[in-house]
């Protein structure tokens, strides 16, 4: 078992690529032992990486046994993983209901599990989004898992009060793909640029840092001042096009 009363250990699910490979990235960065799971293999810099689909109770419960075993104690749970299924015109029910066996149930169930094992002043992020509050056509299974988890967020803060913090993140319009954006994509936002993948992994740094100690149930929402912005018919040069409705 490594001694993890010199280095902290992190658990994220879904490390592999964009915001989860971000958070992994800037955890190790810091001194963190990272421990992943992801359905896809990874060079994200895990000191263990298991491959597995978390939608499984048992892939779970193998892989906190295999983090326990591991490190002994869990000093910050990070749930990222998620699976878009998309909504009313091409999400049926077993779509539906994957998509918040991942959204939602899993990371109920990874906390249930790593809990017993949390160190004094643990953290849990749970990683939802302002699709939570606000939505686009077609989204139905990924807001109502996000919304989902938002909810469970603010439940396991008093349930574990006294043993760990859970919050939030819910990020907007977080670019995964390296690419640049301006023009209006940019400027529509009141911070006045597109999200990065290193803006989330920050907040999570944040949040799981003794400065967050009296920060508890809370979502932090990241996302450049757009959920604020009042905008209507001819309001910012924006124009309502109804499109296929």
């Amino acid at each position: 078992m490594y001694n993890t009363v010199d280095k902290p250990c992190v658990v994220v699910t879904g490390p592999a690529h964009g915001i989860g490979r971000a958070i992994a990235e800037a955890f190790s960065a810091e001194g963190w032992l990272v421990a992943g799971i992801d359905t896809q293999e990874s060079d994200a810099p895990c000191d263990f990486f298991m491959r597995g689909d978390i939608g499984a109770p048992a892939v779970l419960e193998q892989f906190a046994a295999e983090v326990v075993a591991r490190y002994g104690t869990v000093h910050a749970l990070v749930n990222n993983a998620m699976r878009t299924r998309g909504g009313l015109p091409d999400c049926g029910w077993e779509d539906f209901i994957q998509a918040q066996r991942v959204g939602v149930a899993a990371p109920y169930y990874l906390t249930r599990l790593l809990a017993p094992h949390f160190a004094p002043g643990a953290s849990v992020v749970n990683i939802t989004s302002t699709r939570a509050i606000q939505s686009q056509a077609g989204t139905e299974s990924y807001s109502a898992a996000k919304g989902g988890l938002t909810a469970l967020t603010h439940a396991l803060a008093v349930s574990l009060r006294g043993r760990a913090r859970v919050n939030a993140i819910a990020p907007g319009w977080i670019d995964t793909t390296g690419e640049t954006f301006t023009g209006p994509d940019a400027t529509q936002h009141p911070a006045g640029r597109v999200g990065k993948p290193s803006d989330i992994a920050q907040a999570a740094l944040y949040l799981c840092s003794p400065a967050a100690s009296f920060i508890t149930g809370q979502t932090l929402v990241v996302d450049g001042g757009m959920s604020r912005l009042m905008v209507y018919h001819g309001d910012e040069g924006w124009t309502y096009n109804q499109g296929n409705r």
